[in-house]
């Protein structure tokens, strides 16, 4: 009896040994010339990052409204998903780079002064693909990411279709106009973004970052080359935007998964939300 047991923990622990774990480094900073604040981001690097030479695929993991860098890994376990994944197979080693929005909804300011797109997609991106071994072709780039950050991961890009080849859009902060016009705080959490409310018109800076005008306004075969999941709970106060975009897309023939599954806005959906779309990230990364 001693035998077998002492055999069993022999196995168990080879079995938990060889599992590996990727390196998190928090808050790193990037200087840009195009805002005027420093821009932190954390970053996931897979297991065998340090002891290959290889280059990988990477991810652009955006944060929810008031969150920062350091939510997808304190609280969405983004590490732990990706090393589980990689451990069984599920997907392949990738990079994912979690970089802090603010509040800025991932757009440029309607005044100008705070271009956090064009500092992201001209200096971010770039930076991170020379600082970091990354294959920086669109097959192996892909944007994601919850509430604020499922918007900004659509938006992003339906915008630069030539830089993406999949996004996934969990509990997607997408408005309808009706829902926008209806709402009384407005000003406070969107003014500074797309420019005071006018009466029965969002004005075109706001039409120029929905996803659901970039639906019908970027060319259908530029978003053709995207591949999209989108994915919102049956119990999240975001579903009205999510199904209008979903039903729109289905209109205009643009290829994409919905998934709608049991429940609400919260960490618990997003953490499966996340798994699930690594595995469908994975089909373009995974040869």
């Amino acid at each position: 009896m001693k035998k077998i047991l002492l055999s069993v923990v022999v196995l168990f622990y080879v079995v938990t040994s060889g599992a590996q774990s990727g390196k998190v480094i928090e808050s790193l900073q990037f200087k840009s010339n195009l805002v005027d604040y420093p821009v932190e981001y954390s970053i996931y690097l897979p297991p065998d990052y340090e002891t290959s030479e290889r280059s990988y695929p990477v991810l652009y993991l955006l944060h929810g409204y008031s969150d920062d860098e350091t939510g997808w890994i304190q609280f969405g376990e983004a590490n732990r998903i990706a090393d589980q994944g990689i451990e069984n197979g599920d997907f392949p080693p990738c990079i994912i780079v979690m970089p802090d929005g603010k509040v800025t909804w991932y757009c440029n300011s309607v005044d100008g002064k705070d271009p956090w797109e064009d500092m992201f997609i001209q200096e971010f991106i770039p930076f991170i693909e020379k600082e970091y071994r990354i294959r920086p072709k669109k097959e192996f780039r892909a944007v994601a990411g919850l509430s604020m950050g499922g918007y900004g991961a659509l938006k992003l890009a339906m915008r630069h279709t030539d830089l993406f080849s999949n996004c996934v859009a969990m509990s997607s902060g997408t408005f309808t106009d009706e829902e926008m016009l209806g709402r009384d705080q407005y000003d406070r959490y969107f003014g500074s973004i797309y420019g005071p409310k006018k009466k029965d018109d969002l004005g075109e800076h706001w039409k120029a970052n929905s996803p659901l005008y970039l639906a019908e306004s970027v060319d259908a075969e530029r978003l053709k080359s995207v591949r999209f999941y989108i994915d919102c709970g049956d119990d999240d106060f975001l579903y009205k935007g999510n199904a209008a975009l979903h039903v729109k897309m289905r209109d205009l023939g643009i290829p994409h998964e919905y998934r709608v599954r049991n429940g609400g806005h919260e960490w618990g959906y997003w953490r499966t939300g996340l798994f699930d779309g690594l595995v469908f990230i994975s089909k373009t990364f995974h040869r």
